[in-house]
């Protein structure tokens, strides 16, 4: 028996999807944009931090489907040949992958005006598709468990294998980027890399004996906040949103390295509404949108030019930060990321 999150049950029937992600995106009405991309505190902070102005300024509706990276490119691949979705934010690993399925689009440059003002990091191939913040994969802890029980903070992911966290660690799973992640970062602990993977299931192992569950979401906020989890591996902005609810939680880049995590931001080959989709692209590229995404959201801009406060400058992935994370070789994880995650599935999550 495997030890599946109980949240990706609950995203599955609230959004009516089929485990296989192949049923309908509830039809939208016309001139409304559908975006599909990622759920929980991310989602609700996108909400206020952009829908709203961007529904203003082009006299239409934004209908949101949230799921994860992988979630969503496997509602792409259900929909290739009748798209139902019109804008897709998704991990650039991911995205990748979306790619070469040939299911996005190139950005116009006579409608994405923004875009030579994007820093090289997140200019993507050909321009098919944008990366629109920066952010970090690393550890998540809550401040006042390690205090109260006596417990360092962490600094590498091994600390996450000590016995106190035996069913306090919400493990994510493979099957989102920060799972990936955990993985990625064992493999180079053990002396490994993308292209020699065994050390990373041999230190993820480790570390899972721990979990008390596999979160799918890539949004693992309520374990902390009903005391299921004390400890995870969890991305900078999803740690700053909880925090800035008043939890006391905190993120370490860990001393291994912390992994970049760029979302990107994508328009669906042949959407439905496509030069609204590249509107929207444009929008998120704004100055404006980047300072109000950094505020809201702790998303690092990806736009030069951006001047944010000094005290969230610090919370906030910066640009100065995108030569010290760690570069991924994609071509080679998403050759193996389908035996990676049945290998997963088999040797970490199966008890």
């Amino acid at each position: 028996m495997t030890r599946r999150s109980l949240a990706a049950a609950g995203l599955a029937g609230a959004l009516g999807l089929t485990a296989a992600c192949g049923a309908p995106v509830p039809s939208a009405a016309p001139g409304t944009l559908v975006v599909a991309g990622y759920g929980g505190s991310y989602e609700e902070a996108f909400k206020q931090s952009v829908i709203p102005g961007f529904e203003k300024s082009c006299g239409c509706k934004v209908s949101y489907i949230a799921g994860s990276s992988t979630d969503t490119v496997a509602k792409l691949k259900a929909q290739q040949n009748a798209p139902q979705i019109d804008v897709a934010l998704i991990d650039d690993g991911v995205q990748n992958q979306a790619v070469q399925a040939g299911l996005l689009a190139k950005l116009d440059p006579k409608t994405v005006t923004n875009l030579p003002n994007v820093i090289d990091i997140a200019r993507l191939p050909d321009d098919v598709g944008v990366g629109f913040s920066l952010n970090a994969t690393g550890l998540a802890y809550n401040t006042d468990y390690y205090r109260k029980n006596g417990l360092a903070a962490p600094k590498r992911l091994a600390d996450l294998e000590n016995p106190k966290l035996k069913g306090k660690l919400v493990m994510p799973s493979i099957t989102q980027t920060y799972g990936l992640g955990a993985l990625l970062i064992a493999a180079r602990v053990g002396g490994g890399s993308e292209s020699a993977i065994d050390p990373g299931f041999a230190g993820v192992k480790k570390v899972a004996a721990n979990a008390v569950t596999f979160d799918t979401t890539a949004d693992v906020s309520n374990y902390f906040l009903q005391g299921q989890a004390v400890a995870s591996v969890w991305g900078n902005s999803r740690v700053r949103l909880l925090a800035k609810k008043g939890f006391p939680i905190e993120f370490v880049y860990p001393e291994e390295g912390a992994l970049p995590l760029i979302a990107t931001v994508n328009v669906v080959n042949k959407a439905p509404h496509a030069d609204l989709g590249q509107k929207f692209v444009n929008t998120l590229l704004d100055p404006a949108a980047q300072k109000l995404m950094a505020e809201v959201n702790f998303n690092g801009p990806t736009v030069k030019g951006v001047t944010l406060d000094p005290a969230l400058a610090k919370q906030v992935v910066g640009q100065e930060h995108a030569d010290q994370l760690r570069k991924l070789d994609w071509a080679t994880i998403n050759k193996n990321r389908s035996a990676w995650t049945d290998r997963w599935n088999k040797e970490i999550e199966t008890s």
